[in-house]
Protein backbone atom coordinates (compact mmCIF):
# COMPACT_ATOMS: atom_id res chain seq x y z
CA UNK A 1 0.00 0.00 0.00
CA UNK A 2 1.30 2.61 -1.38
CA UNK A 3 2.52 5.04 2.02
CA UNK A 4 0.08 8.13 1.86
CA UNK A 5 -2.84 5.67 1.74
CA UNK A 6 -0.73 4.27 5.24
CA UNK A 7 -0.69 7.15 6.58
CA UNK A 8 -4.77 8.46 6.14
CA UNK A 9 -5.93 4.50 7.45
CA UNK A 10 -3.56 5.32 10.72
CA UNK A 11 -5.07 8.92 11.14
CA UNK A 12 -8.76 8.40 9.88
CA UNK A 13 -10.72 8.18 13.33
CA UNK A 14 -13.14 5.61 14.07
CA UNK A 15 -16.79 6.88 14.47
CA UNK A 16 -19.49 5.00 15.87
CA UNK A 17 -22.52 3.59 14.07
CA UNK A 18 -25.38 1.86 15.74
CA UNK A 19 -28.84 1.09 14.24
CA UNK A 20 -31.90 -0.31 16.09
CA UNK A 21 -35.40 -1.29 15.58
CA UNK A 22 -38.29 -3.05 17.42
CA UNK A 23 -41.64 -4.01 16.54
CA UNK A 24 -44.31 -4.67 19.38
CA UNK A 25 -47.28 -6.40 18.48
CA UNK A 26 -50.81 -7.76 20.56
CA UNK A 27 -50.92 -10.98 21.13
CA UNK A 28 -53.31 -13.03 24.03
CA UNK A 29 -53.94 -9.61 26.08
CA UNK A 30 -49.77 -8.74 26.21
CA UNK A 31 -47.20 -6.66 24.63
CA UNK A 32 -45.14 -9.25 22.43
CA UNK A 33 -42.43 -9.12 20.14
CA UNK A 34 -42.98 -8.91 16.21
CA UNK A 35 -39.61 -7.86 14.77
CA UNK A 36 -36.36 -6.66 16.55
CA UNK A 37 -32.98 -5.60 15.15
CA UNK A 38 -29.51 -4.68 16.71
CA UNK A 39 -26.80 -3.55 14.44
CA UNK A 40 -22.94 -1.55 15.49
CA UNK A 41 -23.12 -0.38 18.83
CA UNK A 42 -27.08 0.22 18.87
CA UNK A 43 -28.04 -2.85 21.83
CA UNK A 44 -31.37 -3.32 22.52
CA UNK A 45 -32.56 -5.23 26.01
CA UNK A 46 -36.17 -5.96 27.15
CA UNK A 47 -36.75 -7.06 30.75
CA UNK A 48 -39.52 -9.33 32.28
CA UNK A 49 -42.58 -7.60 32.44
CA UNK A 50 -45.42 -9.11 34.27
CA UNK A 51 -48.42 -6.54 33.93
CA UNK A 52 -48.28 -6.82 30.23
CA UNK A 53 -46.78 -4.72 28.68
CA UNK A 54 -43.25 -4.37 27.60
CA UNK A 55 -40.47 -1.94 28.19
CA UNK A 56 -36.84 -1.48 25.81
CA UNK A 57 -33.66 -0.24 27.41
CA UNK A 58 -31.75 1.39 24.49
CA UNK A 59 -27.46 0.89 25.00
CA UNK A 60 -25.08 2.46 23.29
CA UNK A 61 -22.11 0.15 23.89
CA UNK A 62 -19.90 2.84 22.19
CA UNK A 63 -19.71 4.44 25.76
CA UNK A 64 -20.90 7.37 24.74
CA UNK A 65 -20.58 9.73 21.14
CA UNK A 66 -18.44 12.36 19.37
CA UNK A 67 -18.31 13.99 16.36
CA UNK A 68 -19.39 11.79 13.06
CA UNK A 69 -20.82 9.21 15.33
CA UNK A 70 -24.09 7.96 14.29
CA UNK A 71 -27.33 6.78 16.40
CA UNK A 72 -30.32 5.68 14.39
CA UNK A 73 -33.88 4.35 16.82
CA UNK A 74 -36.90 3.08 14.92
CA UNK A 75 -39.72 1.81 17.00
CA UNK A 76 -42.91 1.01 16.04
CA UNK A 77 -46.17 -0.28 18.44
CA UNK A 78 -49.04 -1.80 17.37
CA UNK A 79 -52.57 -1.19 17.42
CA UNK A 80 -53.57 -2.17 21.36
CA UNK A 81 -49.92 -2.26 22.21
CA UNK A 82 -48.66 -0.58 25.60
CA UNK A 83 -44.40 -0.39 24.96
CA UNK A 84 -41.94 1.95 26.88
CA UNK A 85 -38.64 2.97 25.55
CA UNK A 86 -35.97 4.03 27.77
CA UNK A 87 -32.05 3.92 28.29
CA UNK A 88 -29.70 2.35 30.10
CA UNK A 89 -27.90 5.62 31.14
CA UNK A 90 -27.47 9.06 30.63
CA UNK A 91 -26.38 9.75 27.00
CA UNK A 92 -22.78 11.56 27.15
CA UNK A 93 -22.13 14.07 24.23
CA UNK A 94 -18.04 14.40 23.99
CA UNK A 95 -16.26 17.42 22.82
CA UNK A 96 -16.07 16.88 18.87
CA UNK A 97 -12.89 17.48 17.05
CA UNK A 98 -14.27 16.97 13.60
CA UNK A 99 -18.05 16.34 12.25
CA UNK A 100 -21.36 16.13 14.13
CA UNK A 101 -23.47 13.67 16.56
CA UNK A 102 -26.02 12.51 14.69
CA UNK A 103 -28.99 10.57 16.93
CA UNK A 104 -32.56 10.27 15.29
CA UNK A 105 -35.44 8.46 16.51
CA UNK A 106 -38.64 7.55 14.67
CA UNK A 107 -41.44 6.25 16.18
CA UNK A 108 -44.94 4.84 14.97
CA UNK A 109 -48.00 4.10 17.38
CA UNK A 110 -50.91 2.08 15.88
CA UNK A 111 -54.70 2.31 17.12
CA UNK A 112 -55.26 2.51 20.73
CA UNK A 113 -51.82 1.89 21.91
CA UNK A 114 -49.78 3.07 24.92
CA UNK A 115 -46.31 4.47 24.15
CA UNK A 116 -44.07 5.94 26.38
CA UNK A 117 -40.53 7.67 25.32
CA UNK A 118 -38.72 8.05 28.42
CA UNK A 119 -34.93 8.25 27.77
CA UNK A 120 -32.34 9.26 30.62
CA UNK A 121 -30.71 12.63 30.51
CA UNK A 122 -28.55 13.50 27.42
CA UNK A 123 -25.17 15.04 28.83
CA UNK A 124 -23.55 17.76 26.71
CA UNK A 125 -19.82 18.43 27.08
CA UNK A 126 -17.71 21.40 26.47
CA UNK A 127 -17.23 22.07 22.34
CA UNK A 128 -19.45 18.72 21.93
CA UNK A 129 -21.30 19.26 18.47
CA UNK A 130 -24.57 17.44 18.03
CA UNK A 131 -27.83 17.00 16.46
CA UNK A 132 -30.96 14.83 17.59
CA UNK A 133 -34.60 14.35 15.47
CA UNK A 134 -37.45 13.37 17.12
CA UNK A 135 -40.50 12.26 14.44
CA UNK A 136 -43.64 10.76 15.65
CA UNK A 137 -46.44 9.42 14.25
CA UNK A 138 -49.60 8.40 15.83
CA UNK A 139 -52.68 7.09 15.44
CA UNK A 140 -55.69 9.60 16.09
CA UNK A 141 -56.13 7.68 19.30
CA UNK A 142 -53.02 6.30 20.45
CA UNK A 143 -51.22 7.89 23.91
CA UNK A 144 -47.99 9.10 23.80
CA UNK A 145 -45.73 10.32 26.51
CA UNK A 146 -42.13 11.95 26.14
CA UNK A 147 -39.55 13.49 27.70
CA UNK A 148 -35.99 14.66 26.85
CA UNK A 149 -33.79 16.38 29.09
CA UNK A 150 -30.30 18.00 28.70
CA UNK A 151 -27.72 18.50 31.06
CA UNK A 152 -24.94 21.22 29.79
CA UNK A 153 -21.74 19.52 31.99
CA UNK A 154 -21.96 18.13 35.03
CA UNK A 155 -22.53 20.64 37.63
CA UNK A 156 -21.17 18.46 40.56
CA UNK A 157 -17.84 17.77 38.74
CA UNK A 158 -17.64 21.48 37.83
CA UNK A 159 -18.24 21.60 33.97
CA UNK A 160 -20.39 23.66 31.64
CA UNK A 161 -20.88 23.34 27.88
CA UNK A 162 -19.28 26.75 27.38
CA UNK A 163 -18.84 26.17 22.87
CA UNK A 164 -20.56 23.77 20.81
CA UNK A 165 -23.47 23.15 19.05
CA UNK A 166 -26.99 21.18 20.15
CA UNK A 167 -29.79 21.08 17.48
CA UNK A 168 -33.14 19.31 18.41
CA UNK A 169 -36.07 18.63 16.29
CA UNK A 170 -39.67 17.28 16.94
CA UNK A 171 -42.29 16.24 14.66
CA UNK A 172 -45.36 14.95 16.22
CA UNK A 173 -48.33 13.76 14.21
CA UNK A 174 -51.23 12.65 15.81
CA UNK A 175 -54.61 11.23 13.32
CA UNK A 176 -52.91 13.12 10.65
CA UNK A 177 -52.43 16.38 12.34
CA UNK A 178 -49.52 17.59 13.10
CA UNK A 179 -49.62 18.22 16.67
CA UNK A 180 -46.40 19.56 18.08
CA UNK A 181 -43.36 20.83 16.11
CA UNK A 182 -40.26 22.75 17.64
CA UNK A 183 -36.73 23.33 16.87
CA UNK A 184 -33.84 24.11 19.27
CA UNK A 185 -30.80 25.32 18.79
CA UNK A 186 -27.62 26.20 20.66
CA UNK A 187 -24.11 27.49 19.26
CA UNK A 188 -21.39 29.00 18.96
CA UNK A 189 -21.23 30.72 22.67
CA UNK A 190 -23.65 28.31 24.41
CA UNK A 191 -22.40 29.83 27.82
CA UNK A 192 -23.05 33.14 27.16
CA UNK A 193 -26.54 32.39 25.04
CA UNK A 194 -28.04 30.27 28.08
CA UNK A 195 -27.02 32.89 30.70
CA UNK A 196 -29.78 35.26 29.30
CA UNK A 197 -32.95 35.63 31.08
CA UNK A 198 -34.52 35.07 27.86
CA UNK A 199 -32.96 31.75 27.38
CA UNK A 200 -32.00 29.15 30.53
CA UNK A 201 -30.99 32.31 33.21
CA UNK A 202 -27.73 30.72 34.00
CA UNK A 203 -29.41 26.93 34.59
CA UNK A 204 -27.56 24.51 33.19
CA UNK A 205 -30.46 21.53 32.96
CA UNK A 206 -33.57 21.85 31.09
CA UNK A 207 -36.45 19.58 30.09
CA UNK A 208 -39.55 18.81 27.75
CA UNK A 209 -42.22 16.48 28.88
CA UNK A 210 -45.38 16.12 26.60
CA UNK A 211 -48.40 14.33 26.70
CA UNK A 212 -51.17 13.42 24.29
CA UNK A 213 -54.05 11.79 25.18
CA UNK A 214 -57.62 12.08 25.88
CA UNK A 215 -58.25 14.11 28.66
CA UNK A 216 -54.95 15.05 29.20
CA UNK A 217 -56.06 18.43 30.43
CA UNK A 218 -56.87 16.81 33.84
CA UNK A 219 -53.16 16.73 34.57
CA UNK A 220 -52.54 20.90 34.57
CA UNK A 221 -53.19 21.51 38.10
CA UNK A 222 -51.32 18.61 39.28
CA UNK A 223 -48.22 19.29 37.21
CA UNK A 224 -48.64 23.06 38.37
CA UNK A 225 -48.43 22.37 41.76
CA UNK A 226 -45.61 20.19 41.81
CA UNK A 227 -43.73 22.95 39.86
CA UNK A 228 -44.66 25.07 42.24
CA UNK A 229 -43.22 22.62 45.31
CA UNK A 230 -39.88 23.28 43.34
CA UNK A 231 -40.02 26.55 43.16
CA UNK A 232 -36.77 26.89 44.68
CA UNK A 233 -34.68 25.06 42.89
CA UNK A 234 -36.04 25.01 39.46
CA UNK A 235 -38.92 26.39 37.30
CA UNK A 236 -40.94 26.18 34.19
CA UNK A 237 -44.45 25.98 33.01
CA UNK A 238 -47.22 23.99 31.53
CA UNK A 239 -49.71 24.69 29.05
CA UNK A 240 -52.28 22.63 27.28
CA UNK A 241 -53.45 23.24 24.09
CA UNK A 242 -56.10 21.54 21.17
CA UNK A 243 -54.58 21.25 17.57
CA UNK A 244 -57.19 19.70 14.91
CA UNK A 245 -59.32 18.40 17.46
CA UNK A 246 -55.96 16.95 19.25
CA UNK A 247 -54.84 17.65 22.33
CA UNK A 248 -51.15 18.05 24.38
CA UNK A 249 -50.25 18.55 27.73
CA UNK A 250 -46.59 20.33 27.17
CA UNK A 251 -44.11 20.80 30.69
CA UNK A 252 -40.93 23.29 30.50
CA UNK A 253 -38.69 22.54 33.58
CA UNK A 254 -35.34 24.14 34.13
CA UNK A 255 -33.04 23.47 36.74
CA UNK A 256 -29.68 24.57 38.22
CA UNK A 257 -28.39 21.15 38.08
CA UNK A 258 -28.71 17.29 37.05
CA UNK A 259 -29.79 16.22 40.11
CA UNK A 260 -32.27 18.92 41.07
CA UNK A 261 -33.41 18.75 37.52
CA UNK A 262 -34.52 15.07 38.12
CA UNK A 263 -36.12 15.33 41.24
CA UNK A 264 -38.97 17.89 39.54
CA UNK A 265 -39.52 15.24 36.56
CA UNK A 266 -39.66 11.82 38.47
CA UNK A 267 -42.94 13.16 40.23
CA UNK A 268 -44.10 14.61 37.18
CA UNK A 269 -43.63 11.74 35.16
CA UNK A 270 -44.74 9.48 38.02
CA UNK A 271 -47.82 11.58 37.80
CA UNK A 272 -48.38 11.06 34.23
CA UNK A 273 -48.38 7.38 34.15
CA UNK A 274 -51.05 7.57 36.77
CA UNK A 275 -48.63 7.22 39.80
CA UNK A 276 -47.41 4.43 37.58
CA UNK A 277 -43.04 4.90 38.44
CA UNK A 278 -40.39 5.50 35.71
CA UNK A 279 -38.10 2.65 34.51
CA UNK A 280 -36.21 0.89 37.19
CA UNK A 281 -33.21 1.64 35.25
CA UNK A 282 -33.46 5.37 36.19
CA UNK A 283 -32.63 4.67 39.91
CA UNK A 284 -29.51 2.37 38.79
Amino acid sequence: MPETLCETAATRPQRAFGRGRLVAKSAGGRTRLEEFYQEGCAKLRLPTMFDGSMEAVLINSSGGLTGGDVMDWRFAAGAGTDLTLTTQACEKIYKASAGTTSVTTTIRAGAGSRIHWLPQETILFDRASMTRSLDVDLAADAEFLAVEAVLLGRAAMGERMRNGLFLDRWRIVKGGTLLHAENMRLSGDVDALTRRAFSLGGHVAFATLLLTADGCEQHIKGMRERLQSAAETGSGGVSHVVVGGQEKLVARIVAKDGFTLRKILVPMISHLRKSGSVPKVWSL
